[in-house]
């Protein structure tokens, strides 16, 4: 089975952090969206991956190389023009051939194991697809599955007005080789894309078997900061306390903190779950809970919580920042409050009275 994994999008949901940067290499817990995607794959036995990529292909390329580091082998597949997920399968034709394949969206985590979801399904038995579903709150905003009176698929929607189901589509597909005559028999949308949502709807009025799992545990796009910040906290749940770098006596660590080697933490008070990523330096600030601190970041004077600082941003002056989002040498400073996202290289100066986001 081979890996299809789809990072071309342009991430306008989450600029202007993704003006500069793939929203698939926004860190969670100081690692990249892309590379859990990777590791999900590979630990299942899916080391034949292939990478779409876009405007971003270089950042990509950049940061997940030949996969060698996971025992993988990457092919980057570059789509002529953003045109739908049907499409980018199209573009990947000569990649996949004719072997089963899992799709998987560059910026979803969810928390169950990939494993039982692929399980059985390279062996074949005339199924066409498995689609891996999530109950959500507000189905209007997504695909959506509806089932029949004996649990199969009936039919898919695209955000539908009135929903009938509330289970969506979660950005995890398995195919196999009848999905490359559904996606060349389709029209485009309304809005000019080949969604696989009407090639997989193609498959089942043919007559083809289209199984699909549910989730147990959580499912996250992380497409919008909220979700992202949300993601990270998740995660951060799950983290191991670990000290390995220098952290002196005046300072107190509380719950799990992770300060990995090359980090320093003077004078302050961090209140897990917290990780510290090597080269960053902390004073004088209290940080936490739910925080990670990128690469050769500094935080002096300053308070942050819920937040995801990215490498060598800046918060200090006797700043306050909760849930934001800070890009990469993005700077904060003054005495006020704020929640923010920020993208590459912004400096802002807060006031008493200061908050929002997107600068």
């Amino acid at each position: 089975m081979k890996g299809l994994i789809l990072a071309g999008g342009s991430g306008r949901r989450l600029r202007p952090l993704t003006h500069t940067s793939a929203k698939q290499l926004v860190p969670i817990a100081n690692k990249p969206i892309l590379h859990y995607v990777v590791e999900d794959l590979v630990g299942v036995g899916v080391t034949d991956l292939g990478i779409i990529v876009g405007d971003t292909a270089a950042e990509i390329r950049d940061s997940v190389g030949d996969g060698s580091r996971w025992g993988a082998t990457v092919t980057y597949i570059e789509q002529s023009a953003p045109l739908g997920l049907a499409h980018a399968v199209v573009e990947a034709g000569v990649f996949l051939g004719d072997d089963p394949f899992v799709m998987y969206l560059g910026d979803n985590m969810f928390e169950d194991s990939l494993e039982a979801v692929v399980e059985g399904f390279a062996e074949g038995g005339g199924v066409s697809a498995r689609l891996l579903l999530s109950r959500v709150d507000d189905p209007g905003s997504f695909g959506v599955a509806e089932l029949g009176d004996d649990g199969s698929i009936s039919q898919l929607v695209e955000k539908p007005e009135n929903p009938n189901s509330d289970l969506a589509l979660v950005g995890v597909y398995l195919f196999g080789s009848a999905i490359h005559e559904a996606v060349r028999s389709i029209q485009p949308s309304a809005r000019g894309e080949l969604e696989i949502t009407d090639a997989i709807s193609w498959l089942l009025e043919r007559g083809d078997t289209v199984e699909h799992h549910l989730l147990d545990g959580w499912w996250i796009d992380t497409g919008k900061k909220d979700p992202l910040l949300e993601c990270n906290r998740l995660v951060l749940d799950d983290l191991t306390a670990d000290v390995a770098g220098s952290v002196d006596a005046a300072s107190v660590l509380e719950g799990t903190v992770r300060v990995e080697a090359g980090a320093e933490v003077v004078g302050c008070t961090l209140v897990g779950p917290v990780v510290v990523a090597a080269g960053a330096r902390i004073e004088d600030s209290r940080v936490g809970p739910y925080v990670s601190v990128g690469a050769d970041c500094t935080v002096t004077d300053a308070t942050v919580d819920h937040s995801v600082l990215m490498e060598s941003s800046r918060v200090a002056g006797g700043a306050h920042l909760s849930d934001s989002v800070l890009g990469h040498h993005a700077e904060v400073s003054g005495g006020g409050s704020a929640s923010l996202l920020l993208g590459d290289h912004s400096v802002v100066e807060l006031g008493e009275s200061t908050g929002g986001e997107g600068v």
